[in-house]
C-alpha cells in the first residue's frame, strides 16, 4: 500500500463523478442535493461507490481491471443492487479515470467488505442527506 497520508490526499482531491443524465460530480467532505434526491427516488438512504479498478492503488493491465470489474458488477447485480456507473477523476491527470458503481442501498459495512474483498484501500459513501465521506477498507 502506499503511504497513507498521500493515499488520503488523492482520494479527497479526486472527483467521484455518477454517470446520470445530468452527471452529479461529488467530492469527499460535500453534500449533494442531487444524490440525496436520487437515493430518496430509489427508495434506499444509504449507497457507497465501489470500483474494482487497481486494487491497492496499483496500476493493473486493462484486462485485470475489466476482468475485475465484471465479477464485481455481476456479484451486486445477483444480489440485486441498484447500479449507477461512476468515473473517479484525477484533477491532476497523474492517475487515469477509474470507473466504478455506486450501490443504492448498500450499508458502509457491507460496501466495506466488498471493497476488501477487491483489495481496495477506501470506498465513498452516501448518506441520505448527500453527506460524501471516505470509508478506509484497509488499516492507515
Amino acid at each position: 500500500m502506499k503511504d497513507f497520508r498521500s493515499l488520503e490526499a488523492a482520494y479527497r482531491a479526486a472527483r467521484y463523478r455518477v454517470q446520470t443524465d445530468p452527471p452529479i460530480d461529488l467530492s469527499i467532505g460535500s453534500n449533494s442535493a442531487a444524490l440525496a434526491a436520487l437515493l430518496r427516488w430509489a427508495g434506499v438512504t444509504q449507497a457507497a461507490i465501489v470500483t474494482a479498478y487497481n486494487p491497492g492503488s496499483d496500476r493493473q493491465s486493462a484486462d485485470a481491471n475489466a476482468a475485475a470489474d465484471r465479477t464485481l458488477r455481476a456479484g451486486l447485480e445477483e444480489r440485486g443492487f441498484d447500479l449507477r456507473d461512476t468515473v473517479a477523476i484525477d484533477p491532476s491527470g497523474e492517475w487515469p479515470d477509474e470507473p466504478g458503481v455506486l450501490v443504492l442501498g448498500i450499508d458502509v459495512e457491507d460496501a466495506r467488505v466488498l471493497g476488501r474483498a477487491f483489495g481496495q484501500n477506501a470506498i465513498v459513501t452516501i448518506d441520505d442527506a448527500g453527506a460524501v465521506s471516505l470509508a478506509w477498507c484497509r488499516s492507515a
